[in-house]
């Protein structure tokens, strides 16, 4: 049989890159995640197996030294890494929204310097809009910047940072109220800041501390931090786009494709959980047969494969829609919020199917069952998702009375 969430009309191209990042998940990622996941400890082998298939550059064109793929060949390979381990993919995900932002918006000259560097490895993305006092409320940002003749002073603390100490390039989004006179609205007052800096923890540049690794209960290896800025002056050439006031629409694009990336994770991890239940329900007897033979047991793995497909189904149409140049929002939105509820239930149900030795850090599940919750608040929670695919529903089925 098939494996679950086939992908029809995928080119041979895609079908090679796809086999390929399969077979390394398979080799290098799933024997050694749960290893590295309890000790969490980076996993610089990997990372930089990634770097040799060309992964960080997927996305970028061709003529800045990248592989020039799709938004879904790159998210179908995110579902690979995601299903062997879920904190890998969360590595290459910053990196490529950073890229992704760039590549859309930035100058000629910001294209020119970043994108080959990144395309190679050498240069590692993360982006910051949380705040310790705001979450999805992004108008409510704090954090400022400030003109001082050729270069801009920011001031402030951002959150939830992934890639925070082991990034080299951070897209920093802050108010700039240069330019735009009070009573403007928040979301127009924003700009987005490409701030350079050495890997690692403490002053990693003058005015810009990455203080230390937050302790999480899951998503663990890779490194997520706060981001404290204190008189930390950007040239101006620095701003992304070139221009103050832009920064709101250019992180929203960029988490528009990054919540494509969370449904890809939210599928990859799904269909592991449903590997691990479906085989551990063929080994493991109780009354004289496998668990598997009983109908109760059955009717949960019908249950786990058909979310299994329906969430890849939406992710892939997502991405299809977004590669096609159309508004995707609302699918986006829609395939975020399925693959992420559907992930949860899946993995519980396979944490269900293991009974006690579910709970044990033994089992591979267990990982799971700490790692799925992150996708729910990941790029927007459900109820942020709910509200985005409410409104373009209102939009599209605007009642004519």
């Amino acid at each position: 049989m098939a494996r679950l969430a086939q992908t029809a009309g995928l080119t041979d191209v895609q079908q090679e890159i796809l086999k390929t990042v399969r077979e390394f998940v398979d080799k290098e990622i799933i024997p050694v995640a749960t290893e590295l996941e309890h000790r969490d400890e980076y996993p610089q082998q990997i990372v930089d197996g990634l770097k040799e298939l060309g992964v960080f550059g997927l996305m970028i064109p061709e003529e800045y030294g990248g592989l020039g793929e799709s938004l879904l060949t790159y998210a179908l390979c995110v579902e690979e890494i995601a299903r062997g381990w879920m904190s890998v993919s969360g590595i290459i995900n910053t990196h490529f929204i950073v890229a992704y932002m760039l590549k859309q918006h930035g100058t000629q000259e910001q294209k020119d310097y970043f994108l080959p560097r990144m395309a190679a490895g050498e240069t590692r993305g993360a982006f910051s809009m949380s705040e310790p006092a705001l979450g999805s409320d992004v108008s409510a940002i704090t954090s400022k910047a400030v003109k001082d003749g050729d270069e801009y002073v920011l001031n402030g603390q951002k959150m939830w940072l992934t890639n925070g100490g082991t990034s080299t390039l951070v897209a920093v989004l802050v108010r700039s109220d240069e330019g735009h006179p009070e009573g403007t609205a928040p979301h127009k007052s924003m700009t987005t800041f490409l701030v350079e800096k050495e890997a690692g923890f403490g002053e990693v540049r003058p005015g810009l501390t990455i203080p230390g690794k937050i302790d999480k209960m899951g998503y663990k290896g890779v490194d997520t931090t706060e981001l404290i800025m204190d008189g930390l002056r950007i040239p101006a050439n620095r701003v992304l786009g070139g221009a103050t006031g832009r920064g709101f629409y250019q992180m929203m694009d960029g988490v528009e494709v990054g919540r494509v990336n969370v449904a890809a994770r939210g599928c990859g991890v799904a269909q592991r959980a449903f590997e691990l239940g479906v085989s551990y329900a063929q080994q493991r007897h109780t009354f004289g047969k496998p668990i598997a033979q009983h109908q109760a047991i059955q009717f949960k793995l019908a249950e786990m494969a058909t979310k299994v497909e329906a969430a890849h189904a939406m992710m892939v149409n997502a991405a299809r829609k977004k590669d096609s140049g159309e508004r995707n929002d609302l699918e986006a939105g829609m395939a975020k919020y399925l693959a992420s509820e559907y992930c949860k239930e899946v993995v519980e149900d396979a944490f269900r199917i293991h009974g006690g030795y579910g709970f044990s850090k033994e089992y591979e599940i267990e990982r799971l069952y700490r790692e799925a919750p992150m996708l729910l608040i990941g790029e927007g929670t459900a109820e942020i998702q709910k509200m985005i695919i409410g409104r373009r529903l209102l939009e599209e089925y605007r009642f004519q009375g």
